[in-house]
């Protein structure tokens, strides 16, 4: 025997929206006005509406933790191949290069 569905409980027809769309239609009157408020807000800089007493203060060691290590400016000789490789993944090869040295000093620990 088969259960008879009630009318609440029928499956709705699912909408399909892509992407594209969502981004390409206009605001409305209602989120532009929402928005130029935030704008201004920041602006103003007008934050004392939030509140930070939930937010506990931050320790010496846990701001030490957010401090990069010292750079060391150095010049070095690669292969133009291994040189071509690196570069092929886009801008930043220099800190990529400094990464993969990384996972090899620490593997070798």
């Amino acid at each position: 025997m088969v259960k008879k569905q009630s009318v609440s409980s029928r499956p709705v027809k699912p909408i399909r929206v892509s992407a594209e769309s969502i981004w390409s239609r206009p605001l409305t009157k209602r989120q532009k006005t929402v928005l130029d408020g935030v704008a201004k807000s920041q602006a103003r800089g007008d934050d004392a509406h939030i509140d930070y007493s939930d937010i506990p203060a931050l320790s010496a060691k846990q701001l030490a933790q957010f401090k990069r290590a010292p750079k060391k400016l150095v010049a070095v000789r690669l292969d133009a191949d291994v040189f071509e490789w690196i570069r092929q993944f886009g801008a930043g090869y220099s800190t990529r290069i400094n990464n993969v040295l990384r996972v090899v000093m620490l593997q070798q620990r």
